[in-house]
């Protein structure tokens, strides 16, 4: 039995956690289709950045593989149909027909459905709410011996605002990445920058939009230090580092709010 799509979890106060493509799972009229190596897809996805979503009151973590629904894109380019949709990744045993996109359209409706709802919700109770949408990336595209990525154009946080206005939010904005670049971290200090690698998707212009000077989305990218990209596996160490330095960042969130 396939497992449902989303879960959402309502609750009180002024911070929602999104991890929209943490899913790895595909309802069965996809799997039968799909031809792409398991772990090429998971290497795309954003595995275990739904364990950071304890830093929202109210969090939202996504089941399904973007690869049957991708809902940090535009509906129109939501379904991965050819090669160039997906970093030049053979996708499917031939045309997957408006059939099958359709329903996974469908689904992309009623997520932002029940997301419209969940954000009305915390509106209408919050002077002012941040969405806070959690990514990773890779950075050892090269393969898994090849050498890191240059650092210089990626940063181990990203922080995405390209459709966010500053003048209303930059309060909020400074407060977040100051917070985790502050926060100790494996001997060290994150590295913090802002629309370095990513501007943010669909999500966030889709929040920032719709609740403009009332409510924001933060896209926040984490470079893949947190695992082995080409094996999948965790670096359990680092992952609690990470969930510490966002904790702290959200009291700083917090306290941009009441000011």
């Amino acid at each position: 039995m396939t497992r449902q799509a989303w879960s959402i979890e309502r609750g009180s106060g002024p911070i929602i956690a999104t991890a929209i493509h943490a899913g790895h799972d595909f309802r069965p009229e996809v799997a039968g289709r799909h031809v792409l190596d398991e772990a090429i897809r998971l290497r795309e996805e954003d595995p275990f950045t739904d364990r950071w979503l304890g830093i929202g009151d109210s969090t939202v973590a996504v089941h399904r593989s973007r690869f049957e629904v991708d809902l940090n894109r535009h509906r129109e380019g939501a379904v991965y149909r050819v090669p160039s949709d997906a970093w030049g990744l053979d996708l499917w045993d031939g045309d997957p027909g408006q059939e099958l996109v359709d329903t996974s359209l469908e689904l992309y409706d009623a997520f932002y459905t029940e997301l419209g709802a969940l954000c009305d919700e915390v509106a209408g109770e919050q002077e002012r709410f941040v969405l806070l949408d959690l990514h990773s990336y890779n950075h050892r595209r090269g393969g898994p011996d090849a050498p890191v990525d240059d650092p210089i154009v990626n940063p181990e946080i990203n922080v995405g605002t390209g459709t966010l206005d500053r003048s209303s939010w930059g309060d909020v904005v400074d407060a977040f990445s100051e917070a985790m670049a502050a926060h100790p971290f494996d001997g060290g200090h994150l590295d913090v920058r802002e629309n370095v690698r990513f501007r943010g998707g669909q999500l966030s212009e889709w929040v920032n939009e719709r609740y403009s000077g009332h409510g924001c989305a933060l896209a926040i990218e984490m470079k893949k230090i947190f695992m082995d990209e080409w094996t999948g596996e965790p670096r359990e160490s680092m992952i609690a580092g990470i969930d510490d330095a966002l904790r702290a960042a959200t009291v700083a969130i917090r306290d941009a709010l009441e000011r």
